[in-house]
């Protein structure tokens, strides 16, 4: 798991994300095996500290399309497949939280197959979309502002 914290730094890094660095004092966040293995069954967010959010992630659906207005969403693929689209416009879209839009359909944008060991990283204002799962599909999800 540190390697991957460590390569997951690099990613955002990389693309130039702006990643918030704890201030001094800040607390060590440490979530045991189990209760990882447990936010995996069902899918869960481990960790949302207002900077930056960790999700164990879970899909056995297609899902809507999504627009994170604020969030980048770097993306490690861990169980599955799914054939996963980026880009192009929205269709119906609807404000379902502040700063998160949600669509049935996308026009254009780039279809992908992401599989086990795949990294994505959707930069924010971007629809993305879980279009199929051949699942489930479990996926590490690092959301910063």
């Amino acid at each position: 798991m540190r390697s991957f914290i460590v390569a997951t730094v690099a990613i955002v890094t990389a693309f130039g994300v702006g990643l918030a660095i704890p201030r001094a004092g800040s607390k060590v966040t440490y979530i045991p095996a189990d209760q990882v293995k447990a936010a995996f069954a069902k899918g869960a967010v481990l960790l949302n500290n207002g900077s930056y959010q960790v999700h164990a992630s879970r899909r056995e659906e297609p899902g809507q399309v999504e627009v994170h207005v604020k969030d980048t969403d770097v993306i490690y693929m861990l169980e599955g497949s799914t054939t996963f689209v980026t880009g192009g416009t929205m269709v119906g879209g609807t404000t379902t939280a502040p700063d998160e839009i949600r669509g049935s359909n996308v026009q254009g944008g780039e279809t992908r197959t992401l599989t086990k060991g795949d990294v994505i990283v959707v930069p924010n204002g971007t629809p993305h979309w879980f279009k199929a799962v051949s699942g489930p599909v479990l996926y590490y999800v690092v959301k910063v502002q």
